[in-house]
């Protein structure tokens, strides 16, 4: 049986980034109906594993047990996502993640424009990442529940681009939650720990 694992933080921490009311919908009801779902699937699927990562991975492409992939994914993607934030947090990039923007991608401006473009194009449900590949960094969207590692990347930093992720907050303004996301939410030490542990 998966848990719910706690928030890092309190419920109205993020605010006024992140209203409480759009944190408790998101984690009280989305992510904790993610894990009560996969744990019921679980009951009676042939893909038990005694962690997530091992449940992602032997539920992935295949077909008869997507529902086992879909939801562990999304309990896997909301639980990075919760990390990739905290209070007071955004702004430009610092330590080593910021040395390897401008050696991958180039000026940190590049990176922002980047970021927002690739949020701009995705079309649907999904997420925004900032993953190492082939020791890299690339700025990618999956869709849906789908996430970094079935790509052959490592997730450093996640961005939940699911409607319910903003549309309290910022209606229909995806762009404006994205931008706001970078500007004042994300948690660099966070990143920076996820780049560190994959070099």
């Amino acid at each position: 049986m998966f848990t719910l694992a706690d928030l890092p933080y309190a419920g109205d921490a993020l605010e006024p980034h992140m209203s409480a009311q759009t944190l408790a919908l998101h984690y009280d009801k989305h992510h904790r109906g993610y894990v009560d779902k996969l744990n019921e699937l679980l009951e009676t699927a042939d893909t038990g594993g005694s962690t997530l990562d091992e449940v992602i991975r032997r539920s992935h492409a295949r077909p008869a047990r997507t529902a086992v992939f879909n939801n562990a994914a999304q309990c896997w993607n909301h639980d990075f996502f919760w990390k990739s934030m905290k209070p007071d947090g955004g702004g430009p990039p610092i330590g080593e993640i910021k040395n390897r923007i401008k050696r991958d991608i180039g000026t940190i401006t590049a990176f922002n424009e980047a970021w927002a473009s690739t949020a701009a194009k995705h079309f649907g449900s999904g997420w925004l990442w900032l993953t190492l590949a082939g020791g890299k960094l690339e700025i990618m969207t999956t869709q849906d529940a789908d996430l970094p590692r079935t790509h052959g990347r490592t997730a450093l930093l996640a961005c939940d681009l699911w409607e319910h992720a903003y549309y309290l907050d910022y209606h229909n303004r995806r762009a404006e939650y994205v931008q706001v996301f970078l500007d004042h939410l994300i948690d660099w030490d966070f990143v920076n720990s996820n780049l560190a542990a994959a070099s």
